[in-house]
């Protein structure tokens, strides 16, 4: 059976400084399979990361997520009026 894992990851905290990765490559089988992501803004920087890792939300988003580093400046479409200029 085929392994298709994500080719786009963003981790919910930085990696090596980084958060955007791309898939380059994956082995292993069962509990030992792995992917190898670079870093976006430095494909030279790779982590081995295991599957299982991968898959838990609370360390991995499959596609390049927005990063919200202040809540603050996050804008909720839903509560803004059509008429309100968001700045």
């Amino acid at each position: 059976m085929a392994w298709f894992p994500a080719k786009a990851w963003t981790s919910q905290r930085a990696v090596g400084g980084y958060r955007h990765f791309q898939l380059v490559t994956q082995g292993g089988k069962g509990e030992q399979r792995w992917v190898e992501l670079s870093a976006v803004l430095d494909p030279g920087h790779r982590e081995r990361v295991l599957w299982r890792d991968l898959n838990d939300a609370n360390l991995w988003c499959s596609g390049w997520q927005q990063i919200v580093e202040n809540e603050d400046d996050v804008v909720d479409h839903h509560l803004v009026k059509s008429d309100e200029v968001v700045e």
